[in-house]
């Protein structure tokens, strides 16, 4: 599968499905109450960029989104400098082919040349998958940072660039 990633607005018909779809896949685990994902309009928001994964076709496959991250942590990593992993999906039909790990790559060497020195994210205890694609990626479970603390269903990562 050829695989195509930039920096593209939310606001696009496939990317809008993509992030419903997502959304759909986070409210079939998750009460609505313990996600934290982001509309198109905070996506649109300054310093904010948006990653869309595409196929041989052109269609819209995968997305991700990195988000400035402004928190005074006392962890092992570096958050000084973060930025927060958000968005991340992968549409059913692509999965298992590296699109998220593609994202992955693109985000991380943006990210890097940018200043930026550690990654964040949170995820949900119920997605075991992306739990494994995480830490197969060198990122490490840190306490629930930000909004998450105190959430039961969350489990946050973070990474070193």
């Amino acid at each position: 599968m050829t695989i195509s990633i930039g920096i593209e607005p939310p606001r696009q018909a496939d990317v809008e499905a993509l992030l419903a779809a997502g959304t759909v896949f986070a409210h079939s685990l998750y009460p609505v109450e313990n996600t934290f994902l982001l509309s198109t309009d905070e996506l649109e928001r300054p310093g904010v960029d948006v990653y869309v994964a595409r196929d041989e076709n052109g269609k819209a496959c995968g997305m991700a989104a990195l988000v400035p991250l402004d928190l005074d942590l006392d962890l092992d990593l570096d958050l000084d400098a973060a930025a927060e992993l958000k968005r991340l999906f992968v549409h059913t039909e692509a999965r298992g082919r590296g699109v998220a790990g593609r994202l992955l790559d693109r985000i991380e060497a943006d990210a890097a040349s940018h200043g930026i020195r550690s990654l964040a994210l949170e995820t949900g205890t119920l997605q075991h998958a992306a739990m494994a694609l995480y830490r197969g990626r060198g990122y490490e479970q840190i306490e629930l940072f930000g909004p998450y603390i105190g959430e039961e269903l969350s489990v946050c990562f973070a990474k070193s660039l």
